[in-house]
């Protein structure tokens, strides 16, 4: 009797035993079979994670102001006039608004985000930015890789907001309607901000570039009949504004008053016309 009970136990033990390796057999089968997950590390090109970065155009801030204004007018008269002529705004204007606003190029907002017209981001804006103080701090600037899109941006700008409609309406040489239409509709603040664009444009003769635009033909000093026979140097002339309010070129106004370099006085008298004799 105990031998049978004997033989049962172990016959029970193997089956128990041999049920149990089976289970483990399962089991490491199905874990064989699980799909597995395949990682690729992708290399990014160091080219694609960085970005444009904006032309930086180098101005130089330790001249005087009126030779600085010169220098921004021969860089940026020519973007002035295309813009002139694509979308109607007068150089002359566009011009007197990038001295002011960008300090001639010197200012802070412009150093560093190429924007020449002080135009903020508003709504919609998906470009660049930058913060700046203005009228509040920390207010947000548009940011530009060039210059010239910043002028392109002007242009949008003034055409494609209603309130500015009005100002296509007038004569592309009413450069004062236009400088007290533009604080009219709001562009700028300041209410001396017209009388600003009309002396600018006044003193460096900025309508010169409308007329060239317009087609017409600036008329020249004649020797003998002018009435203008000199000019009294005043404070902030220089060379290039004096020979752009009297259509000559620096060459000729140095070489009729025998000018080895560029320098003047206030109070120095320029000849305007060959002088006999010399």
């Amino acid at each position: 009797m105990i031998g049978r009970i004997t033989i049962l136990l172990l016959v029970v033990i193997v089956c128990f035993s041999s049920c149990k390796s089976k289970k483990t057999a399962t089991k490491y089968r199905k874990k064989h079979n699980t799909e597995r997950v395949v990682r690729v590390n992708q290399t990014v090109k160091e080219k694609d994670t960085k970005a444009e970065e904006p032309e930086v155009v180098v101005v130089p801030v330790n001249i005087p102001y009126s030779e600085r204004v010169a220098n921004y007018i021969n860089e940026y008269a020519q973007i002035a006039k295309e813009e002139m002529l694509q979308y109607g705004i007068p150089a002359s204007i566009t011009l007197a608004q990038g001295i002011l606003e960008s300090g001639a190029g010197a200012g802070e907002l412009t150093m560093k985000a190429n924007n020449h017209f002080g135009i903020k981001c508003h709504t919609g804006w998906e470009g660049d930015r930058v913060y700046h103080d203005d009228d509040e701090r920390g207010e947000c600037f548009r940011k530009y890789n060039d210059p010239k899109y910043s002028y392109r941006d002007h242009s949008l700008f003034l055409t494609q907001r209603s309130r500015y409609q009005d100002l296509f309406k007038l004569r592309k040489d009413d450069y004062k309607g236009w400088a007290k239409g533009l604080r009219k509709a709001g562009y700028a603040t300041d209410p001396k901000y017209p009388d600003k664009l009309i002396g600018i444009i006044e003193r460096y003769n900025l309508t010169a570039y409308d007329d060239e635009v317009l087609g017409r033909r600036v008329s020249t000093i004649d020797p003998d009949d002018s009435k203008i026979g000199t000019y009294s140097v005043q404070a902030g002339d220089t060379l290039y504004s004096i020979s752009r309010r009297f259509n000559l070129t620096v060459e000729t106004l140095k070489k009729y008053n025998g000018l080895k370099s560029n320098d003047l006085a206030i109070g120095q008298v320029l000849y305007l016309h060959p002088v006999k004799n010399q």
